[in-house]
């Protein structure tokens, strides 16, 4: 299992931070643009291509309220996945942890590893410019 992850802190309450990545549709403005295309989503679920080299169905399996959202995904992938989005106020600041676990084969993981840890890098630099 290969984890790609991601902090940041935002002077934000965790409430506003998770109604917004509660909704699949907001996740297109947090995605590297440069890597991602072909993008479909409604509140609950997303389809998209990264760099044209893998085809992504995603839903949220689960929300905790201001907490968590957990998205997995909705049709069957390359390789076994799961994002994460982690809340935890503290006072003023809401900290956000984003993850993905991605189980896959070595040569899988060597050409999607680079791509996967700059879409959790870039959406939570996304994450931080839109909501700062």
């Amino acid at each position: 299992m290969s984890t790609f992850k991601s902090t940041t802190r935002i002077q934000r309450p965790a409430k506003e931070i998770y109604d917004f990545l509660a909704d699949m549709n907001n996740h297109e403005r947090l995605m590297p643009a440069e890597e991602v295309s072909d993008w479909s989503s409604t509140a609950d679920d997303a389809s998209f291509m990264i760099r044209n080299m893998i085809k992504l169905s995603l839903k949220i399996d689960e929300r905790i309220a201001d907490k968590s959202i957990k998205i997995i995904p909705a049709s069957k992938p390359p390789f076994d996945v799961e994002l994460k989005w982690e809340l935890s106020a503290e006072g003023e600041y809401t900290d956000v942890v984003f993850t993905i676990e991605a189980d896959m084969n070595m040569m899988m993981k060597m050409v999607a590893s680079g791509p996967l840890q700059k879409m959790v890098d870039d959406e939570s630099a996304n994450l931080f410019n839109l909501l700062h």
